[in-house]
């Protein structure tokens, strides 16, 4: 991507066909989708691109069990496409990305033949809704091959599991990805720089909005002929500066996930347990060298920047985990802890969040703003294509289709993980490479607990728009998600190689130590 700077100066010259605010997985979607139509495009975030909850999800490209379960009991046509629909966006999501998203094997833990039973008819069902998008053909396990496969799990008591097919990747990378792929269409993406007003043309419409440049302290304006709300659980808040009586459409669910060492779930299997106590499905999937455990689904009052886990769901987690893994997690196993705030769209008839359909829904203003809201990271995709469609038809643009279904996202390669710790950069893992090859000082791992390199952090500043040390340790690399204390143990450093390369001072390096260490208090449990 362009420096910083350069994309400043873009976003200050002329008219956009589309202003997309909000840089989470709907946002980027919307703007990728946007500006290869041919539309003129524009991405505004109030902080980092990912920062919020499209970098803390579960990792999962799934099509959701939960919801076929319940589209079934409930005769519900609209949640069995929902599922069907996801699945062939899993599909997408793998071919497209290969080097961040991949296929993987699904464990379900049985301890009845009752249960075994029905859980395998469950999986054979969404292997036949996914029809052509299925990945291997789900099957029982028996308990001996299920201990080989996963010698993580309980013995006591098992029957074996009903293995299926979904996927898992790294979400914040994925994202960086695809902003990257934006601006190489010609997109222009801006992070830190928080829309804090919208304007209006004589007759009400949105026409365009004023965001404050929040690294120079400039504010500036932008003239749109559509701006899309892609602010997720802060959707209310947005449509309010368009128009001060709009009822509340967001209802915040609080999901939270532990981060243990890989000896807690050895091999490459993951596992689901689909009832737990609150009516939710849990997981436990071995990511980047690391056991993740989660998720919860509390209804919150307001969504926060920076959502903290409750001690209830941090002991739901310990709990349930517990019931099926060999080795008992505790709290001093946690090396990690993370909490996200989903934008679920409120019902009037539905109370408990778990029950919510996780589909996505378009709204449109009277005075123009188009917001798009709930959903998930597997139908991104999807979610901006109906969004782009109705963005374009409102502001009578162009009609163009959408292209995105076989597109490659930056980074694409189709054997990226013989590139080692690095194969998340997939086609510029050579570069960082070259980095390290070039500058051996910046070849030696920051912490011994986890692979990121000096190269990666100058890497993130140079090519990925990394402007903070929260940015390079939580979404550049995922060193804050995997083990926050050495994370905070590698932030000085981190630090010391940014204001190198972004020329800063002293002064700059202490207020961005001590950002980063109120952050990552979050992230430890005491």
């Amino acid at each position: 991507m362009k420096h910083r700077t350069e994309e400043k100066v873009s976003a200050t010259q002329g008219t956009f066909d589309v202003g997309v605010i909000g840089g989470g997985a709907s946002g980027a979607g919307c703007a990728l989708d946007a500006q290869l139509r041919g539309l003129k495009t524009i991405l505004l975030d109030a902080g980092d691109f990912a920062s919020a909850a499209s970098s803390a999800s579960t990792k999962l490209v799934h099509g959701g069990v939960r919801y076929l379960e319940q589209a079934i009991k409930s005769f519900n046509l609209e949640e069995y496409r929902m599922v069907k629909n996801a699945l062939r966006e899993r599909l997408y999501m793998l071919a497209n990305a290969p080097h961040l998203a991949h296929q993987a094997q699904f464990l379900v833990p049985v301890y009845s033949w009752a249960r075994a039973a029905y859980y395998l008819v469950g999986m054979k069902l969404y292997d036949a809704v996914a029809a052509e998008s299925n990945l291997f053909p789900s099957r029982f396990l028996s308990r001996e091959e299920t201990l080989k496969t996963m010698p993580g799990l309980k013995a006591r008591g098992l029957r074996g599991t009903v293995s299926y097919s979904d996927g898992q990747f790294d979400d914040a990378r994925l994202l960086i990805n695809m902003v990257t792929t934006a601006f190489e269409q010609g997109a222009t993406l801006l992070n830190y720089a928080p829309v804090t007003g919208l304007t209006k043309d004589n007759d009400g419409y949105i026409d365009g909005a004023i965001a404050h440049d929040a690294e120079m302290g400039e504010e500036f304006q932008l003239e749109g002929k559509v701006v899309i709300n892609a602010t997720g659980a802060f959707s209310d808040s947005l449509r309010r500066q368009a128009d001060a009586s709009v009822k509340p459409m967001i209802a915040p669910s609080q999901g939270v996930h532990l981060v243990f060492d890989r000896s807690f779930l050895p091999g490459d299997s993951a596992m689901m347990v689909p009832h737990t106590s609150d009516g939710r499905v849990m997981f436990a999937i071995p990511w980047h060298g690391h056991t993740l455990v989660g998720t919860t689904d509390t209804p919150v009052p307001d969504a926060t920047l920076e959502p903290v886990a409750t001690e209830a769901e941090i002991e739901f987690i310990l709990n349930t985990a517990a019931l099926y893994l060999a080795k008992k997690p505790a709290r001093s196993d946690v090396l990690s802890v993370f909490a996200g705030i989903r934008p679920l769209v409120k019902s009037s008839d539905i109370g408990n969040t778990a029950a919510l359909s996780r589909d996505h829904t378009i709204h449109i203003e009277k005075s123009g703003l188009i917001t798009i809201a709930g959903g998930k990271w597997t139908t991104y995709r999807r979610m901006a294509e109906d969004c782009v469609n109705q963005a374009a038809m409102l502001a009578q643009l162009p009609e163009k289709p959408c292209i995105t279904q076989s597109l490659n996202i930056h980074g694409y390669h189709g054997s990226a993980r013989r590139f080692g710790p690095r194969y998340v950069y997939g086609s510029d893992a050579p570069a960082v490479e070259a980095l390290m090859q070039a500058d051996p000082e910046l070849a030696k791992p920051l912490h011994p607990a986890l692979p990121y390199t000096g190269a990666e952090v100058i890497w993130a500043v140079r090519f990925e728009m990394a402007r903070t040390v929260g940015d390079v340790l939580a979404r550049r690399t995922r060193a804050l998600f995997l083990n926050a204390k050495a994370a905070l143990a590698m932030s000085p450093c981190v630090a010391k190689l940014m204001a190198r390369e972004l020329n800063y001072d002293d002064a700059w390096k202490a207020q961005q130590l001590q950002a980063f260490e109120e952050t990552a208090r979050h992230y430890i449990l005491s």
